[in-house]
């Protein structure tokens, strides 16, 4: 197990032992729900010790249909994370999908991160560490475990060895992802963080639809198989109400419920210390 200390020495309960936790809503919406978002989940994780690190996308560049909704502006949108950031004192993450939007975002953020789909990107990649920021690159569904040494090598390159490694689950058919608890350790041997993103491995992509869907009710048992395998982080999306909500709405988890799992969660933690 790595600590999230060595990344963030400043971050709240670092020294807990603890898993430390990335959460918050799919995409900004609007400019007060996400501070109530951040606001709740700190309140529990100052209660059960849990590094926090508030997560929300100013922008969502990869939707399936046309029509869906990508975000409430750009420059709105970071502005949000940079208040929520300064209000709440939290470390927030945001995706970046272009060598542009790196260094937009690092003057907003604290975690720049890769998505799956991109996590290849030599330019993106590059672009990321140089701006100095944490760095948090998701596994592509399509790329095997070991194979995330390249990307980790790739940021290095630029001097920055703040790097993190998310498991999103693997493609496996056209509407389902599998995750491979075996490849945490051969992520780990990078010597990095490495998460388990919850409820995006619980997605099933390419509907007829053109809308994501998703398997909410196995939110609890693959976190808990997480924390029990030894997983770093747990990062997963919450709502206040997902059904509503107007990206992820199949996989976000009720923000009401986020206090009982993870309870459970730190009880499993402290079982395998």
């Amino acid at each position: 197990m790595t600590s999230i200390s060595h990344i963030f020495p400043e971050i709240k309960h670092g020294g807990s032992r603890n898993f430390f936790l990335i959460a918050g809503p799919c995409v900004i919406e609007n400019e007060s729900m996400p501070f109530e978002i951040a606001s709740n989940i700190q309140n529990i994780c100052n209660r059960l010790e849990i590094p926090f690190i508030f997560k929300a996308s100013y922008r969502k560049a990869n939707r399936s249909s046309l029509h869906s909704f990508t975000g409430i502006g750009d420059e709105k949108g970071l502005k949000v994370l940079e208040n929520i950031r300064k209000e709440c004192q939290i470390p927030v993450l945001t995706d970046i999908h272009t060598s542009q939007e790196a260094s937009l975002a690092a003057a907003y953020v604290d975690v720049l991160q890769i998505p799956a789909f991109l996590c290849r990107q030599t330019d993106l990649l590059l672009a990321a560490g140089q701006t100095g920021k944490v760095v948090n690159v998701k596994k592509g569904q399509f790329v095997s475990p070991e194979a995330m040494q390249f990307a980790v090598e790739k940021i290095r390159s630029t001097g920055n060895n703040k790097i993190m490694l998310t498991e999103r689950g693997t493609t496996f058919g056209y509407q389902d992802l599998i995750v491979d608890f075996c490849g945490l350790e051969s992520m780990q041997k990078n010597q990095c963080p490495v998460i388990l993103d919850v409820t995006h491995s619980l997605q099933q992509p390419n509907q007829l639809s053109g809308i994501t869907a998703g398997k909410r009710s196995h939110i609890e048992t693959l976190a808990k198989a997480g924390v029990a395998a030894g997983f770093d982080g747990i990062f997963l999306e919450t709502h206040p109400n997902p059904n509503e909500a107007l990206s992820d709405k199949t996989t976000m988890l009720p923000l009401h419920t986020l206090e009982s799992l993870l309870e459970k969660l730190v009880k499993i933690r402290k079982a395998i210390l």
